[in-house]
């Protein structure tokens, strides 16, 4: 199986932490849009599976 390499846009913004002005970078991939929706999927599914879990959990308690 062969990786293929993914560029990131880059995006930086200034927060402010304790008082102090930081520079934040945020990486995003850019990917096509079949990469992008099976991604999405993917992430979908384990949010699924964890809201799940704790969603039965609270069910329980009630």
């Amino acid at each position: 199986m062969t990786e293929a390499r993914v560029g990131y846009h880059k995006e930086f913004k200034t927060a402010s932490f304790q008082g102090k002005s930081i520079t934040v970078e945020n990486l995003t991939p850019m990917l096509s849009p079949k990469a992008r929706d099976k991604r999405k999927r993917e992430i979908e599914s384990c949010l699924y599976e964890v809201f799940v879990k704790y969603a039965l959990g609270r069910a329980q308690m009630h």
